[in-house]
């Protein structure tokens, strides 16, 4: 493997559905991966879905059992920041979307990392540049959005913040492209491109359904057959969290200023009653474990 980062040495910060799909990656390619969290219990977790998701990619005859031993051995879990980043190259975080959060983890990674390290954030949404500002290196700071699921999506958004060193961007690019990934470079503006064109489209839809220009399955089945989108908007606001998506809009709302990303009413009352989609088990869609159909909420029924 090509030798883009001095040591190939990768932290990956928070263990989640995003953190074990990043650390999946990039350990598949051959970097020696620290995954990071507080809690034990998730490290755990996250390296049974990581070893799930091998098997996955070995019955579709992608891997071999082989690579698979080796991509679990490429990856060593952490509780604490400093002793997880000491040693990298490059540190991806991918904690929660809370932009107080994120500060305080980047305080502490300015602290703890080598310099020369490059500070990567997995945000969808929160300012990059704000998020460099919390450190003293601010053009080592770059935003890599991942999309989920990150070992099959082709796509890494790669935001440069207004201080970021442009060779640390084309070394990103370059990163990206050894993890088999196609890179799109955007500047730093709320929503970047992903989101700012996603959301106000998903907002839209939960504005039709709102006012009862049709149902949830209408609605999907009209962008999925008429725009040839695999998954309608409702269906993908349930699969990213409705709270997420309520979240990138009030950051899209706040930043410009502008009335049209306004969130919908109904999404703001669904995540206050914690109907937040696929992670709450319903949303516009009811989802029952095991099941793959997609049935619709009983409360949208017949609207």
């Amino acid at each position: 493997m090509k030798a883009l980062l001095p040591s190939n040495r990768v932290s990956v910060i928070g263990a989640g559905t995003m953190g074990n799909g990043i650390a999946h990656v990039f350990a598949q390619k051959g970097f020696t991966v620290s995954l990071i969290d507080t809690q034990q219990a998730q490290l755990e977790k996250a390296l049974k879905t990581i070893d799930k998701n091998l098997e996955r990619q070995i019955a579709k005859g992608l891997i071999t059992e082989e690579a698979k031993k080796t991509t679990l051995d490429n990856i060593s879990i952490y509780t604490e920041i400093g002793s997880g980043v000491e040693k990298a190259d490059l540190v991806v975080e991918a904690a929660t979307e809370n932009t107080p959060i994120k500060l305080a983890i980047f305080k502490e990674l300015d602290q703890h990392a080598p310099e020369g390290c490059i500070l990567a954030t997995n945000t969808s949404s929160i300012s990059i540049t704000k998020i460099a500002a919390a450190t003293r290196r601010p053009a080592s700071v770059i935003g890599l959005h991942f999309m989920n699921p990150v070992p099959v999506m082709k796509l890494i958004e790669v935001i440069n913040g207004y201080a970021t060193d442009p060779n640390v961007t084309q070394k990103m690019v370059e990163v990206a492209g050894l993890l088999g990934k196609i890179p799109c470079v955007a500047n730093d503006y709320p929503g970047f491109v992903a989101n700012r064109i996603l959301m106000p489209m998903i907002n839209e839809a939960i504005y039709s359904l709102f006012e009862g220009v049709a149902g949830v399955q209408e609605i999907d089945n009209i962008m999925k057959l008429g725009m040839a989108h695999p998954m309608g908007p409702l269906q993908l606001a349930d699969f990213i969290g409705l709270d997420v998506c309520l979240s990138i809009l009030r950051v899209l709302h706040d930043g410009f200023g502008n009335p049209k990303y306004a969130p919908c009413p109904l999404l703001v009352n669904m995540v206050t009653a914690g109907y937040l989609g696929i992670k709450s088990g319903e949303g516009f869609y009811a989802y029952t474990p095991g099941s793959k159909d997609l049935v619709v909420s009983k409360r949208f029924a017949g609207r």
